[in-house]
């Protein structure tokens, strides 16, 4: 098993128009996010797209920086979910430091202010962890570094991607922090960032649901985001979960890091034979762990429980895996054998690149460039995996751990959320009223949202 191989992804190509709109013939999709595409590219709004989980955020968003022939620039608000959409963290791009900013002065370097003016887009993914005084620092660097400071955003058109009943910012332990955000904020939420009140967002919700097709089971999902669970649906979530879960290729879902390097442990270390070692090969400045997309030392044993951590191609054009997807190891050497439903798979270890964005005097121009590298097998143990890390993945069966009790809004509906259908749930314990937490606050903006219907979709269709 070597420590560091692989290739780089070959980049999609795209053609094809719809509605004045390059569209990859391939794209798949719905007349919703089709409207969103054009009321993005059609004007300068400030949107924030939205919807419940499987609605298909993550694919508009691809298919938007795929196709748009607009300068945008793409963060995220950790080091992970910025990889995830090949952009940078937003504390790197804006060069804002870290914890509360406040009205603290922020340096205008050149180079800085010659990028962010060469922008006309600014896409930020996973919104919802982004607090207040963040989003509020964006708006001050945006207008001091493109010089138009009576401008929100300095005047470059900002669209969000995230869902706010999913994650939520994370306060910090420090009292005068929370103080501050008590005395200058509604609350600690982006949506009630200063600048969101003199340039109105414009809110937009996927309707459409891809992930579950049982519309019951649908129902019963959109009740625990809203925090509308009644009895009935509590004992039908309740009686589907009681059932035994099959006794392997299931993954669990929990809540703590602690019980998931339990569950994992324990499973590796019952296999016979010594477990063989893979350690990460990075090259530049990568961060710290916290920041890493796969284990920077991968333990595997044949017959070990895995997750695939990216999407994979092969050479004609056939998915044989998809982020999340759970396999078995078969075989490991130089490389590492995987079924998957089934099928063998060699599976080579994979580049994940760390980008940053510069502006460069030759051409005028804003430019991507890979600034460091992170190679690994794209695979992680996956007895369990913490309802935090599930983000955006699918499973056909899996089962639910909330511990004592689930302790963050969302939570529930997350993992819940992760099952393609009510037969794939069990439930460790009953679903509590007490487990289903929805923010008031979180209640309060989504009461303005629109969904994509009308003639947009009409257009688009």
């Amino acid at each position: 098993m070597r420590d560091s191989l692989g290739a780089r992804d070959d980049r999609a190509t795209h053609a094809g128009t719809l509605a004045g709109m390059p569209l990859r013939p391939d794209a798949g999709l719905a007349a919703e996010q089709r409207a969103v595409l054009e009321l993005i590219e059609s004007t300068r709004e400030h949107v924030f797209v939205t919807g419940r989980a499987g609605t298909g955020k993550s694919t508009l968003l691809q298919e938007f920086l795929a196709t748009t022939d607009r300068t945008v620039i793409v963060c995220a608000p950790t080091g992970v979910a910025a990889l995830n959409v090949g952009g940078q963290t937003i504390h790197s791009l804006f060069r804002l430091p870290i914890g509360l900013i406040a009205d603290h002065e922020l340096e205008n370097p050149p180079q800085l202010a010659k990028l962010l003016g060469g922008v006309d887009t600014i896409v930020i993914d996973e919104v919802s962890m982004v607090s207040a005084d963040l989003m509020d620092a964006i708006d001050r660097r945006l207008r001091q570094s493109r010089a138009r400071p009576h401008e929100p955003f300095g005047g470059a058109q900002v669209v969000l991607f995230g869902d706010p009943y999913q994650l939520a910012p994370v306060p910090g332990r420090d009292e005068g922090e929370r103080a501050y955000y008590a005395d200058h904020y509604r609350s600690m939420w982006f949506f009630d960032a200063k600048v969101c009140a003199e340039a109105p967002l414009r809110i937009v919700e996927l309707q459409t649901i891809h992930r579950q097709q049982d519309e019951a089971f649908r129902h019963m999902l959109s009740a625990v985001r809203h925090g509308e669970v009644t009895p009935e649906i509590g004992r039908a979530l309740n009686a589907a979960g009681e059932r035994t879960p099959p006794s392997d290729g299931i993954l669990t879902l929990a809540t703590t890091n602690a019980t998931v390097t339990r569950i994992n442990t324990d499973a590796l270390r019952r296999l016979p034979g010594a477990a063989k070692t893979a350690r990460a090969d990075i090259a530049g400045e990568f961060g710290g762990r916290g920041g890493y997309p796969a284990d920077e030392t991968l333990e595997l044993k044949v017959g070990a429980q895995v997750m695939f951590l990216r999407n994979d191609t092969a050479g004609d054009g056939v998915m044989r895996w998809v982020n999340g997807s759970l396999g078995t190891v078969e075989r490991i050497g130089k490389t590492v054998h995987v079924e998957v439903e089934g099928e063998s798979h060699e599976v080579l270890p994979a580049v994940w690149e760390k980008y940053k964005y510069t502006y460069s005097a030759a051409t005028k121009r804003v430019t991507k460039e890979v600034v460091a590298e992170f190679t690994q097998f794209p695979l992680r143990l996956a007895w369990a995996v913490t309802i935090h890390k599930s983000q955006g993945s699918t499973y056909n069966q899996a089962i639910v751990d909330l511990g004592p009790r689930a302790f963050a809004p969302g939570q529930a509906y997350v993992a819940l959320s992760r099952i393609r259908s009510l037969e794939g749930l069990y439930l460790t314990r009953g679903l509590r009223p007490s487990d289903v937490i929805v923010d008031a606050d979180v209640r309060r903006f989504m009461a303005d949202v629109e969904p994509i219907i009308g003639r947009a979709v009409e257009r688009a269709s």
